[in-house]
């Protein structure tokens, strides 16, 4: 199997996991956890397991010259992508969040463009609008979204959270091709940890754990586990083969895999045309962002 189609699967299996979170993370907070405490438990138990993963398996050093880099991941990347994120969720609707998102890969584009003067080719901006338009059949049917001033102040800090999380994607690149991926997000998380332990300490020493019922307590070994061991170390695995506008543009097949979720456990929705039309587009979409930017070819004589 060849190192791109395993980035490729990673990715599927980040975003089935982030598309299952949605609904998980719902049911933890506020009612048992709030959300700056929820953020501190999941970074300090990542950082935990990766620092563990590290030190039984990864011999390696980071060089100190790279940890200002680090230290700007760790801002964008987990302190700022998580804190705004869980924050702004719950001032406004999933559905708004959701909506709001289908910005990143957008941001991504323009910044690695920037940054790592990646070529901006017409396939790759078709592709990007193919899954718009994927993610916007999916999400644009839904009657329960509404931008107002009763949700703006969560709709902004979601907007933010998109812009630093297109930050990291693009910034985390250029140490993929010097260090092992368990040795960047180690370092990730243990200044993102620093950032975010002085917003959440106050509301982790409120939980009341005694009451925590055992579904609440597997959803947040999902939440540490899953949602942010497993799809930070995926996420950043993949961009080791793949480009930072392929790795942003599977984020438009959250909201289908959310909705497949919801079909299997929940039964209250069902599989129709218009869910198999907006997967149709996101996978094309997907198909020409991760196509190569084509170069003059020589002519055969």
């Amino acid at each position: 199997m060849s190192k791109s189609l395993q980035a490729h699967l990673a990715l599927l299996l980040v975003n089935l996991i982030y598309g299952a979170n949605y609904s998980i993370a719902k049911e933890v907070m506020p009612a048992y956890v709030q959300p700056f405490a929820f953020v501190m438990m999941r970074v300090g138990g990542a950082l935990v397991l990766f620092w563990i993963v590290s030190a039984l398996f990864i011999k390696e050093k980071m060089e100190r010259k790279d940890l200002p880099r680090i230290a700007l991941l760790a801002l964008c990347g987990v302190a700022c992508n998580q804190l705004l994120f869980l924050k702004g969720l719950s001032l406004t609707t999933p559905i708004n969040a959701s909506i709001i998102m289908i910005s990143n890969p957008i941001i991504v584009l323009i910044i690695a463009a920037t940054v790592l003067k990646e070529k901006i080719s017409i396939g790759k901006v078709i592709g990007i609008l193919f899954g718009v338009a994927g993610a916007s059949i999916m999400l644009l049917y839904n009657k329960n979204f509404s931008f107002g001033s009763e949700t703006i102040s969560g709709d902004l800090m979601i907007l933010f959270n998109s812009i630093s999380w297109a930050g990291y994607v693009v910034l985390v690149k250029p140490l993929m091709t010097k260090y092992n991926t368990f040795t960047i997000v180690k370092w990730v998380f243990l200044f993102g940890f620093i950032y975010v332990l002085p917003f959440g300490f106050t509301e982790f020493t409120h939980i009341s754990w005694a009451t925590l019922p055992v579904p609440v307590w597997r959803d947040i070994l999902f939440v540490v586990l899953g949602t942010t061991f497993f799809a930070y170390v995926l996420n950043t695995y993949a961009l080791r083969a793949l480009s930072p506008a392929v790795v942003s543009i599977y984020i438009y097949l959250q909201p289908f895999f959310a909705s497949l979720i919801a079909i299997y456990y929940y039964r209250n929705d069902m599989l129709d045309l218009r869910k198999i039309t907006a997967a149709v587009f996101i996978v094309f979409g997907v198909y020409l962002v991760s196509q190569p930017f084509a170069k003059s070819r020589n002519k055969q004589p």
